[in-house]
């Protein structure tokens, strides 16, 4: 089963997809808000049927103590609005630290600060998106 990832940014949105058998996560691309919530809807919608993805996950944000916050509060609003335009179901995963684990990763493997800005967001989207797909093989 092939699912899509987010990593839902207050500037981008972080995409990645996992290959085929639902088992490894890939970054796939950045959607740069552009204050059209429905044009990003229409986007992430073609981007489940370009990979003909049954499953969207979406990360939320949690404060360190694990409680639903701002910006998790921000997040579920939009899980929920995601779950009426998308032709597929939509879950949730703790996304706690996947941001910084992500710059930490592509600063590791040499990438600039100009050069994670550009990836982070995809990247924290595969990271996400891979710890959902871990979990649900364990």
């Amino acid at each position: 089963m092939r699912v899509i990832g987010l990593d839902l940014g207050s500037k981008r949105i972080g995409v990645a997809c996992s290959d085929a058998t639902g088992t490894l996560a890939s970054p796939v691309t950045t959607i740069v808000r552009t204050g059209d919530p429905l044009q990003h809807r229409r986007s992430i919608q073609a981007l489940v049927d370009e990979y003909q993805a049954e499953l969207v996950v979406v990360g939320l944000p949690l404060s360190l103590s694990g409680a639903v916050g701002p910006a998790a509060d921000a997040a579920l609003i939009e899980v929920d609005a995601l779950r009426l335009a998308l032709s597929v179901p939509v879950s949730t995963i703790d996304e706690r630290f996947t941001t910084t684990e992500a710059h930490l990763m592509l600063g590791a493997a040499g990438r600039n600060s100009r050069e994670r800005r550009s990836l982070v967001d995809k990247s924290a989207a595969a990271l996400l998106l891979q710890a959902f797909l871990d979990r649900r093989h364990e």
